[in-house]
This record gives C-alpha cells, sequence and structure tokens, in this order.
C-alpha cells in the first residue's frame, strides 16, 4: 500500500524487497473463506456484531440469531464467507474489542497464507492459531522454541507450554458453546466485486 502511494506521488521506492511493480502490491488477487462462530453475544449487542462483520466484508449483514442454551439471555449465530485472502484476520480484529462476546473465526488456507483460526473468550483474550488443510494446529519452528526456552528442563512445564500455544484453554472454555450450537443454521455469504 505504502509503495503505491509513494508510486502514485512520483516517488520510487527502491530494495531488494520492494516489489518491481508497485501496482501488484497488496493485489495478490486471492480468496478464500471461512466461518465466523459468534457463541454467545449480549442482545445489546448483536447489532454491532452485524455491522462489524458486515464493515469488513463490505456489504450489509443480517444474522440469524438463536438462543445460546450454553449461556441462558445470550444469542449465537454463525456466517460463512467469502472475501479476499486476510478477511479472517480482518473480521477477528473487528469483533475482538467487546469483552462479553464469545466467538472463533476460520479462514481455509489460500494459494497465498495458511489457515487461520481466531478464538476469542472474554476470560481470555484471543488466540491465534495456524490451521493445517485438516483442520489441525501447526505450530511453528520459533513458537516451539519459545516454547523449550520457556520450560527449560521442567516437562511438566513444557506440557503447559505447549497447551498455551495450542489453544487449550481457549477450546476447554469454548466447547460447551460449540456443542450448543450443533444443529444450528449456517448461511453462506459472498463478496462479490
Amino acid at each position: 500500500m505504502l509503495v503505491r502511494q509513494l508510486w502514485s506521488h512520483g516517488f520510487e521506492a527502491v530494495g531488494e524487497d520492494v516489489p518491481r511493480n508497485p501496482v501488484e502490491v497488496g493485489m495478490s488477487g486471492a480468496m478464500s473463506r471461512g466461518v465466523v462462530f459468534v457463541h454467545s453475544a449480549p442482545p445489546a449487542l448483536c447489532p454491532h456484531v452485524e455491522w462489524a462483520i458486515g464493515g469488513v466484508l463490505d456489504q450489509r449483514v443480517s444474522l440469524e440469531w438463536t438462543g445460546q442454551p450454553a449461556e441462558p439471555g445470550t444469542w449465537r449465530a454463525e456466517l460463512s464467507w467469502q472475501g479476499p485472502a486476510g478477511s479472517g484476520a480482518r473480521l477477528a480484529s473487528a469483533l475482538r474489542g467487546w469483552a462479553h462476546l464469545r466467538f472463533e473465526v476460520t479462514e481455509e488456507p489460500s494459494s497465498v497464507a495458511d489457515g487461520a483460526r481466531w478464538s476469542h473468550s472474554p476470560s481470555l483474550g484471543v488466540h491465534h492459531a495456524v490451521v493445517g488443510i485438516h483442520g489441525d494446529v501447526l505450530i511453528g519452528e520459533d513458537r516451539l522454541r519459545a516454547a523449550l526456552d520457556a520450560a527449560g528442563s521442567d516437562p511438566v512445564m513444557l506440557a503447559a507450554e505447549l497447551d498455551r500455544v495450542l489453544g487449550s484453554a481457549w477450546d476447554d472454555e469454548l466447547e460447551p458453546f460449540r456443542h450448543a450450537g450443533d444443529g444450528a443454521p449456517v448461511r453462506w455469504l459472498h463478496r462479490v466485486g
């Protein structure tokens, strides 16, 4: 984006890592898809969630809200989306500001990015995981090295660090909300243009 802005004002960016054609910067055109799972939201927050999702996907969104039996008085919804690669991260960022919201956003792998899952709970905040084509959480070399360094020679500490990296606490907290949504309707939303 910056390279394109500089180019449009007559400045040229140079260097090894600068693309030769600035028009191509940020314009890969790769599409991705995923699902937004709103596991629980207070009723007053529901329209704000729709506006946030719609803002990211650049279209009006109207979710089909159903009661969340795992936390009576809250609502749940699901939305399958399609958009430019990286939309999952933008969706998670748009939703993470509300403390009383439990959600997960998934993005399937594309030609330009790995798959990913963002999980949020009011008590834990956001956890991001890279996800393989079979749904497995993939742990990168740097994260493994950091876990090994933090644990030292303590196997109990290593298990705790690996649980943290895998997002086990988020899975434990969100699992009852996931099951409460079994059989709930899922809507598909495709970004056009």
